[in-house]
């Protein structure tokens, strides 16, 4: 059936990589050969050396990609901002920080302010930039502490949340994609990011098999009554089941087997783009920034939350938002849905909870009141 089928082109097989300026990208490789190398009293050696390039290869796997690259732009942010005021980011100066984070909070230029929760990110991105240069940046000393504090109190606001997908929006979305090699694709993506209650970057990391390639998140097995995913988190290794749907249209086994048969997948990465002409499926991995895109263009044709001008609609729905609708839309107990969705404590979960009976347990009376 899908054989014959053609499409419009893909706009490219793969997500190109963002690519940093040429001085963020020699300050980088520089930074990592300065933090691991041989000793300056010990004489090199063909295994000494290769034991280097190991240690090196190991250090570059201790955080994910996006985070080094967030990382690397943090800094490359703080260094551009000491040139400009005559300042050298080295070393390390808890008061320029200070004034920094100051800067960021209430910017005298055009830049937009930031908010606390950023602003605690690009001290992040600072402390490691600063660890890869052999400094060390004291986040509680008084000069950042207090400065920080401050912000948090005057700035602080909840997090905007992103809207949920609940089940009546996803089938509503489903019903806009093709039935075609993408769409099935696509159908696929959405069904398994839902039920799995997973990211984005989680979705797309998938290996049909365990160690099928070195840039794997995790991997598939297709059993009788569902599908088990075994995944590689920030805290190591966890399971997801994904059991099978009620009918074969909303059944995430049920999609992602299909996509992998007329995908002539068995080996390598689960969603990967397809050739120009939408017939056969590539060995190139989707990047994460397709799961978003094909969220937000999937809720704006089905419609969703109509009385909203489309820009806004489209703002409010992002790969979080399949997480979101599948810890409001569970009708089990809290824990299940906190283990599906990978959380240590039981707030967190409930932050993406968008509907909820908030009063199930009522302290009140239990007290006797």
């Amino acid at each position: 059936m899908l054989d014959g089928m053609t499409e419009t082109p893909e706009k490219s097989p793969s997500e190109p990589p963002e690519r940093p300026d040429r001085h963020e990208r020699d300050d980088s490789a520089d930074t990592e050969r300065d933090t691991i190398a041989l000793p300056s009293h010990v004489a090199g050696s063909g295994t000494l050396d290769r034991l280097v390039e190991t240690a090196r290869d190991y250090a570059r796997q201790a955080a994910s990609e996006n985070t080094l690259k967030a990382y690397t732009k943090d800094w490359a942010h703080f260094a551009r901002w000491c040139r400009m005021r005559g300042a050298d980011p080295l070393p390390s100066s808890s008061q320029l920080i200070g004034l920094y984070i100051a800067d960021l909070a209430a910017p005298s230029g055009k830049a937009p302010a930031l908010s606390a929760s950023s602003i605690e990110r690009r001290l992040s991105g600072l402390t490691w930039g600063y660890a890869q240069r052999g400094e060390r940046l004291d986040r509680k000393d008084r000069h950042i502490a207090s400065v920080l504090a401050g912000i948090r109190r005057k700035h602080a606001r909840p997090p905007a949340q992103k809207e949920a997908i609940l089940p009546e929006d996803l089938r509503d979305m489903l019903a806009t994609l093709p039935h075609d090699l993408r769409g099935l694709r696509d159908r696929a993506i959405l069904l398994i990011g839902f039920s799995g209650g997973l990211r984005r970057s989680e979705i797309v990391s998938l290996d049909h098999g365990k160690d099928d390639t070195p840039d794997s998140g995790g991997w598939v097995e297709i059993l009788e009554d569902g599908v088990l995913l075994t995944l590689r988190g920030k805290t190591g290794w966890r399971e997801v089941e994904i059991a099978r749907g009620s009918s074969d249209q909303t059944c995430p086994v049920h999609a992602l087997t299909q996509w992998l048969h007329y995908a002539r997948i068995d080996f390598g990465p689960i969603f990967v783009a397809t050739s120009r002409n939408g017939l056969k499926a590539t060995s190139e991995r989707l990047s994460d920034k397709h799961v978003a895109r094909l969220i937000k263009s999937c809720a704006r044709e089905a419609g969703l939350r109509p009385d909203l001008p489309e820009a806004e609609r489209v703002r409010l729905f992002s790969g979080h938002s399949l997480r979101a609708g599948l810890a409001s839309s569970a009708e089990v107990d809290e824990r299940y849905v906190q283990k599906q969705l990978g959380h240590a404590s039981a707030e967190m979960t409930r932050r993406y909870q968008r509907r909820r009976d908030r009063f199930r347990v009522n302290l009140t009376k239990a007290a006797g009141l």
